[in-house]
């Protein structure tokens, strides 16, 4: 957990609070895939229920196993509360707030019957598996790609604001040369059926029904095709950039210049000189003495 936790009391608290919320004991890994099989599982009973054919013959029983979740649930959360010295911190905390509105559409169901659509929250809290596998030390991979995504912002946003200018073009166009029998009932609608076209999905429920804007149709299309590739460029280059960063020093090697050393280097890959010039090099003096 990124948040300090202790149990409240030496004991039953200690123990249940060592089971559940840390993951380095056969107990408490046993604790944290069961609590994973059962929220997946609580999904899917969320799921097979909005299955109208099947929700017919089995709703009686998704209702009974969606109860039987929620109280689950519910004592799951009493227990991690009732086993802190502070449950302030952890209800505060990003896994506290999963945990409390995964539980609460379901009673809050009671009252007003519209929110059981909301109890498909409940699969937030599968994110605990980050925790039981370890993946948290991935997450310096995961800021390489932020870090990409906010430098290639502007571009991505000047290449999207390009295509939308390009849209309008082609769907004001459309929209004088077809007849609104065809579907091109307004500007929007055109606009629609452009972003339709430009990225190639093609529903088919707007087709232009004269040669002309069938030629412009296939124009469309290849541009489409031919600019998919833009913003895969753009990310691709600064997520390369970010790696190079991240990877390598911009300090120049005092002896030769050369400024692309990694950031763990000690020698230059160049000429051997040592880097570091607020320390000496500790082989120096064996240096001099080689004849």
């Amino acid at each position: 957990m990124s948040f300090n936790l202790t149990p409240a009391a030496e004991g039953l608290r200690t123990q249940l609070f060592h089971i559940i919320f840390e993951s380095d004991t056969p107990a408490a890994k046993g604790f944290d895939i069961a609590l994973i099989v059962m929220i997946m599982a609580s999904v899917g009973v969320i799921l097979l229920g909005s299955v109208q054919d099947v929700s017919q013959e089995y709703g009686w029983l998704f209702y009974y196993l969606e109860w039987a979740f929620t109280i689950l649930f519910t004592l799951e959360l009493a227990v991690r509360i009732y086993c802190l010295e502070r449950p302030s911190i952890y209800l505060k905390s990003f896994y506290g707030v999963v945990d409390m509105i995964s539980i609460l559409p379901a009673w809050l169901v009671l009252l007003m019957p519209g929110f059981h659509a909301l109890v498909i929250i409940r699969i937030l809290r599968v994110l605990r598996i980050f925790r039981i596998l370890r993946l948290m030390e991935f997450v310096g991979e995961g800021r390489l790609l932020i870090d990409a995504l906010k430098r290639s912002f502007h571009q991505v946003l000047l290449f999207f604001c390009s295509i939308l200018m390009v849209v309008t073009m082609f769907a004001a166009l459309m929209y004088t040369i077809e007849s609104p029998e065809t579907g091109f009932t307004s500007i929007p609608m055109s606009i629609y059926w452009a972003v339709v076209s430009v990225t190639t999905v093609g529903y088919g429920d707007i087709v232009p029904g004269t040669a002309v804007g069938k030629a412009i149709t296939v124009v469309l299309m290849l541009i489409g095709y031919s600019i998919i590739a833009v913003p895969t460029g753009i990310f691709s280059a600064q997520v390369i950039r970010s790696i190079r960063e991240d990877r390598y020093s911009d300090e120049a090697c005092p002896g030769c210049g050369h400024d692309r050393h990694e950031k763990r280097a000690r020698y230059c890959l160049r000429c051997g000189t040592w880097l570091d010039e607020t320390t000496e090099d500790p082989h120096k003096e064996d240096l001099q003495k080689e004849p």
